[in-house]
């Protein structure tokens, strides 16, 4: 049978020096799925990138003495920097400046045009530079953008537009007969009744107040605008329109492209209008995130609330910063960041829990047997309630994973965590030790610990990607074949000699008062 396919796609970045911890966000999130697949064993396709056209782009690089295309380059290596500080495994990160973009987006602006589906005329109304989108006068309140809040201005000018009201009724129905397209659900009832049922006007799909862009092969006064230009970089950054196309006819349709709930609208309207008039297979899912707030207020830096995740990951570790920001916030919905919830959750989850269980249960077989557990058999009476706890926690990760629900997943990775310190506590080994003659015993419940550890480290892969290393480097697990998914619903695939590796902590407590003295110095 033919492996499984997911192709998996973050939102391109915008091309600015704006990268703030709600970018992280974003990343990690969409990594952690793809790692997850990858461990379920799908043949995974995970696209990142940027959007790097535009007069927001044309401005920003005039302003920091650039040309365009410098301007670009500089905050591309930035955020692949950002993308390598956080452990985003990515297999393409796809550029709109690239020339294999270019040309593939001349010959889709090409074909529309040849087929009828995009015409000549002038655009007069509002525009928002800053979200590069055209709104209404029922959309604008106040003359503000309905997305950003900040103001809009009325323009005119020679365009090209595409027959997106064409699309109207066809995308309604799809929404409609597909309930797993947009998510979370909420979203879906958003595009229906804020933008479909009350009616689609034809889009503007061409810019002549600036050049920064992809021109017009028929008409080289105007450039082609972000809603053709951006994108179609999910299917042409798989060779779709190109000479070799083999990943296009392999992975697409999309399985999910991950962004943020201000872009919703672009990527279940417009951007699938867009395929249905290519003759294109749409995306199985958009899933439209919320954001991080500070203190209540959407992050960013001409705010002068922006978090730096690289000092985040420098000051705590990658994994604690990936960990935090998945389990913190239910996916899908907006969630508050500071540093005191952070730091709680590293000393109360990482330290305490985790860190703690992995440190107790190397350190008794390293006291009690030397660092060597034998090859016994022995049952205590807590046994069989950490193995049905073990038994149900894959199958409810995977339920919650498969549904991009990474807090729950978590939630119930941490509820293993827990319950294996309890039976710690349960068993006493410190008084089977002391009682003497117990030796079975006491190596069969030590046992029972490494064991939880080996599955729990197969579980927080994909949030964690550092963690599992360190665990089974500590409990000296060698062999691939019992740290696959599936070998995470099977509970005694660990060797009975264990023979530990013991090493530092993990996981180390952090002084609140004096951390979120220092944080404030910054």
């Amino acid at each position: 049978m033919a492996q499984k396919t997911f192709y998996i796609t973050t939102a391109l970045y915008y091309s600015n020096d704006n990268l703030h911890i709600g970018h992280a966000y974003e990343a990690v999130a969409t990594d952690a799925m793809a790692r997850y697949k990858r461990l379920r064993g799908y043949d995974v396709k995970f696209l990142t990138g940027m959007d790097e056209h535009g007069q927001k782009i044309e401005q920003a690089a005039l302003a920091a003495d650039r040309t365009p295309q410098q301007h670009v380059d500089y905050i591309a290596d930035l955020t692949k920097s950002l993308m390598k500080t956080l452990d985003i495994d990515y297999d393409i990160f796809w550029r709109t400046t690239d020339v294999a973009h270019k040309a593939a987006v001349k010959k889709i602006f090409n074909q529309l045009y040849e087929q009828g589906d995009i015409y000549k005329g002038a655009y007069e109304g509002l525009y928002c530079m800053p979200c590069e989108a055209f709104y209404t006068q029922t959309q604008v309140k106040g003359g503000k953008c309905p997305v950003c809040e900040r103001g809009v201005e009325s323009i005119k000018e020679e365009a090209y537009f595409f027959k997106l009201s064409k699309y109207q009724d066809a995308l309604i129905t799809h929404i409609e007969a597909n309930p797993e397209f947009i998510q979370p659900k909420s979203r879906a009832n958003e595009m229906l009744n804020n933008f479909l049922r009350p009616g689609l006007e034809d889009l503007c799909v061409s810019r002549t107040s600036f050049k920064w862009g992809v021109p017009v092969d028929f008409d080289p006064d105007h450039v082609v605008y972000v809603w053709i230009d951006a994108l179609s970089n999910y299917a042409v950054g798989l060779g779709y329109t190109g000479e070799d196309d083999a990943d296009y006819k392999k992975y697409w349709p999309a399985d999910v492209h991950i962004v943020g709930k201000d872009i919703v609208r672009f990527h279940t309207i417009i951007w699938p209008a867009l395929l249905m008039a290519l003759g294109q297979p749409l995306p199985k899912q958009v899933f439209g995130h919320g954001w991080l707030h500070i203190d209540g207020k959407k992050m960013g830096k001409s705010l002068g609330n922006a978090i730096d995740p690289n000092m985040l990951v420098g000051r705590y570790g990658v994994d604690a910063v990936r960990y935090f920001l998945m389990r913190e916030v239910v996916f899908g919905q907006d969630g508050n960041f500071t540093n005191e919830a952070l730091i709680t959750r590293i000393n109360a989850d990482l330290a305490n829990d985790l860190g703690n269980l992995l440190s107790r249960t190397v350190g008794m077989i390293d006291k009690y047997f030397g660092g060597k557990l034998p090859a016994v058999q022995s049952d205590t009476e807590f046994d069989e309630s950490l193995r049905e706890t073990a038994a149900m926690v894959a199958k409810k990760c995977e339920e919650a994973y498969d549904n991009m629900q990474f807090s729950d997943a978590l939630n119930e990775i941490w509820n293993f965590v827990r319950r294996a310190n309890k039976y710690i506590d349960e068993v006493m080994p410190w008084v089977l030790f002391k009682e003497g003659g117990k030796e079975d015993v006491l190596a069969g419940s030590l046992y029972m610990l490494a064991e939880s550890l080996r599955i729990i480290a197969i579980l927080i892969e994909p949030v964690m990607p550092n963690t599992p290393r360190h665990i089974y480097e500590q409990i000296n697990i060698n062999d691939d074949a019992i740290k696959t998914w599936e070998s995470a619903k099977k509970f005694g695939l660990l060797g009975r000699e264990v023979d530990i590796c013991k090493g530092d902590i993990v996981f180390p407590r952090i002084d609140l008062k004096k951390e979120l003295e220092e944080l404030a110095n910054l």
